[in-house]
């Protein structure tokens, strides 16, 4: 039974679509239909995320030996399924650069699912996309990142900020006794950063919890 087959069986036990699958993991309509015509194998993130989705595991989906071959619905120990209620639509903004700032504030762009347990979290939570490479490979040009709104982070924690109010980016935030640093991962760009009374120039807006890519 190949990858796709296995998923079928699993979404069909479960009462829904592949399609629907796909959807609330973030990915596109025509990812399926890449797995059933083998056009484009999926990525591991792709198949643990599909994985924990039906409690099973990683090697069940990958492997066809027939040790694996009984789902997780036929061994009901094992077996952990997601609460649909806590899938939410957030809305998506094309509004952050991780290279060069861009405008922080837009209209709507779409909606992605998302899976949060906190009622409080789903209410201040937003999806954006990522322009620019500075925060590569760990978020990637065009990558959806979910971002729980707050106005400050632990520092080390990768979150969204903005600098006089304006300009909107994705970095790495790093505290000092009279200092903020903000790092890219990408070691091509410099810190950036900020002592004494330019510390105030700085403020966050966003803690990112979680980053989509898509296929």
């Amino acid at each position: 039974m190949c990858f796709y087959d296995k998923i079928s069986e699993l979404c069909s036990k479960k009462g829904i679509s592949i399609t629907a699958l796909a959807v609330e993991l973030g990915l596109s309509k025509g990812t399926p239909t890449n797995w059933k015509k083998m056009i484009k194998p999926p990525r591991a993130n792709t198949v643990k995320a599909i994985a924990d989705y039906f409690g099973v595991s990683v090697e069940y989906l990958t492997s066809d030996s027939e040790e694996n071959k009984k789902t997780a619905l036929d061994i009901k120990t094992n077996a952990v399924f997601l609460d649909n209620t806590k899938i939410r639509a957030l809305p998506l903004f094309e509004s952050v650069s991780a290279g060069f700032g861009v405008t922080a504030l837009e209209e709507i762009d779409g909606y992605v699912p998302c899976y949060i347990e906190s009622d409080y979290e789903a209410e201040n939570s937003i999806c954006l996309k990522v322009w620019g490479d500075s925060m590569s490979p760990k978020i990637e040009s065009g990558d959806i990142i979910q971002v729980l709104k707050q106005s400050s982070v632990d520092s080390g924690s990768i979150a969204v900020v903005l600098i006089d109010g304006e300009e909107g980016l994705v970095k790495k935030v790093v505290y000092g006794k009279s200092w903020i640093e903000l790092h890219s991962i990408n070691p091509a760009y410099p810190v950036q950063r900020f002592k004494g009374i330019d510390v105030t120039r700085v403020s966050v807006v966003g803690l990112v919890k979680r980053v989509i890519k898509e296929l």
